[in-house]
């Protein structure tokens, strides 16, 4: 008995052993990309089992706090870098390599419960949505005369959330402009809770998510009121969003890796099975993958080390598939 008691101890001893002694590569920022780069770490470290990696959920702009100040090797964003980090990484003399790995629609939910939203427009959510509103839009008969003289609660990515970011630039019109009298947080799926426990519950985060949970939430088309993208109401659904006509509620989102990690053998293998994997990974967890161009001039973005952004420091609203394709070939 003892014999095999100190063997199980010299087995995890040298288990922990090998595990500290793994090659480790560091990812942190969007919980929208989160379940792309969680997949494909996954599946990489099956293939590798002498690397390690770490994903960290903290928001893009959590994620780029600590890319930019080193911590990090990648950094997942659901919105192109800042200005402001820009800033932050070059006075760290942090150079990085932005590379697009998927699409994505942010979808607007209700509870099943809700029977009256059979769609919103544009206006409608920003009427929800602007700083004007707190305090003063509490129900639902204020959207719509018709809907029900009952409190509308409201949920949605906190302040550090590239979402939040990108929601409140083609929502209300400026970044950060926001009402601030709504459940925020960084992790969706207590965004998910909050919108499946009350009836009267409104919210939005990525299309993922809500695949996920589409038997708990209940989701909603959008009317932009623009023909050019399509008539009527428009739900995220693969075709809608790759064909660019759920506007604007659509976007690119991002993998930023650090040069200083570039030079890493682990990094740059990890980057490359993930530019290589990354557009059937995509599918598999609910977001929709980029053509394979795409993948192919990020693969030669980064076997070439070019640095920076081509989003200038802004988040953009309305940036198609080959829009995105025709910045990437520059």
């Amino acid at each position: 008995m003892k014999k095999i008691w100190i063997t199980g101890l010299l087995f995890i001893s040298f288990s922990a052993q090998a595990w500290a002694k793994s090659a480790m590569i560091k990812v942190d920022g969007s919980s929208t990309v989160y379940p792309i780069t969680e997949a494909v770490a996954e599946e990489f470290q099956n293939k590798n089992p002498g690397t390690r990696v770490t994903v960290g959920i903290s928001g893009t702009g959590g994620g780029f706090k600590k890319f930019c100040s080193g911590e990090t090797d990648l950094s997942d964003a659901s919105r192109p870098i800042k200005m402001s980090e820009v800033e932050q990484c070059a006075n760290n003399k942090i150079q990085y390599i932005e590379l697009p790995i998927a699409y994505d629609g942010i979808a607007i939910m209700v509870n099943p419960k809700n029977t009256w939203v059979d769609h919103l427009t544009v206006k409608e959510l920003k009427k929800m949505w602007e700083p004007a509103a707190q305090g003063k839009i509490k129900k639902w008969n204020q959207i719509r005369p018709s809907w029900p003289d009952k409190e509308m609660h409201l949920f949605g990515p906190g302040a550090d959330s590239g979402t939040y970011d990108y929601f409140t630039e083609a929502i209300v019109g400026k970044e950060h402009a926001s009402r601030g009298d709504f459940t925020a947080s960084e992790d969706d799926n207590v965004l998910v809770q909050g919108i499946a426990s009350d009836p009267y519950a409104l919210g939005f985060f990525g299309v993922a998510y809500y695949e996920e949970n589409k038997d708990r939430l209940k989701l909603v088309p959008i009317d932009d009121e623009n023909d050019a993208n399509g008539k009527g109401p428009i739900l995220p659904e693969y075709d809608n969003v790759v064909k660019g006509t759920y506007q604007p509620l659509a976007r690119p989102i991002f993998i930023y890796i650090s040069m200083n990690s570039y030079e890493k053998p682990e990094v740059r293998n990890f980057v490359d099975f993930y530019l290589k994997n990354g557009a059937t990974l995509s599918k598999e967890v609910g977001y929709i993958s980029l053509p394979d161009r795409a993948y192919e001039l990020g693969a030669h973005r980064f076997q070439k080390k070019v640095a920076g952004s081509v989003f200038g420091g802004k988040s953009q609203v309305g940036v198609s598939i080959e829009d995105l394709l025709q910045r990437e070939g520059k």
